[in-house]
């Protein structure tokens, strides 16, 4: 597959596979990654991982279908090996100090935070995103009304500006927030919020941009950045939606 590119703005947007990508990006350019991966969760058991994403992770009845997307198969120890390979290839990328900020499900926190630190960063911490009671019930069981942030550094954090806000723990926000353009795709005020942890006018790097959320808000916020997006009909999403 032939990787392609276009600049909208401040963002730059490339349509291929993450690790080739990121590959060819240069040492030290970005000031924080901030990215929402593919889970590969969904499920106890390996069939029910290798199930679509709409089967996994779309409610029964809507009507606002959205493309399946693709990496999202992998059984745990696959994923770790795939997680540390194109961390390793952030880090470089990435400026002492940067921030980043990962989000994954209950399933796979632990594969997570395990290749966040094989991949040589720092662990600080995890924040949470509650979706509310905006998620599938089920009864006599706790509701998976969580998602989770797990951040951390390359090496000790950049000192924050005086007037730096203080970042809230828990993010409270309806995953039907706004229109979804992506199955799996995260509310802008989450991305809002997150995008807070990297200094004003930073250079974000995003390898999993599915429908450019975070590079929007970034833009929003005065940022630049980097996406990039293994679904070509995800890629064109972004293009129409960051140039709109």
């Amino acid at each position: 597959m032939a990787v392609k590119r276009k600049k909208v703005g401040p963002i730059t947007l490339y349509n291929g596979d993450a690790l080739k990508v990121l590959q060819a990006l240069p040492d030290e350019s970005f000031d924080a990654l901030i990215t929402d991966p593919p889970y590969s969760s969904g499920g106890q058991f390996r069939a029910d991982r290798m199930a679509s994403t709409g089967t996994k992770y779309v409610n029964t009845g809507t009507k606002n279908m959205r493309h399946d997307f693709h990496g999202d198969n992998r059984d745990q120890r696959a994923y770790l090996t795939w997680m540390t390979m194109w961390l390793l290839e952030a880090w470089r990328t990435l400026k002492p100090g940067a921030p980043v900020c990962l989000f994954i499900d209950w399933r796979q926190y632990s594969v997570v935070t395990d290749a966040l630190q094989a991949a040589g960063f720092m662990w600080k911490g995890t924040a949470v995103w509650d979706k509310t009671q905006g998620v599938r019930p089920h009864k006599g069981r706790f509701r998976a009304q969580a998602e989770f942030i797990i951040w951390g550094s390359k090496g000790q954090m950049f000192k924050p500006a005086p007037d730096a806000p203080v970042l809230p723990g828990v993010m409270t926000c309806s995953p039907q927030k706004g229109p979804k353009l992506h199955q799996v795709g995260k509310p802008e005020e989450v991305m809002r919020q997150v995008l807070k942890i990297a200094p004003p006018g930073a250079r974000i790097l995003e390898p999993f941009a599915g429908s450019s959320t975070t590079l929007l808000e970034a833009a929003r916020a005065g940022m630049s950045g980097v996406g990039i997006e293994l679904s070509p009909e995800y890629w064109e999403v972004s293009l129409e939606r960051i140039s709109a």
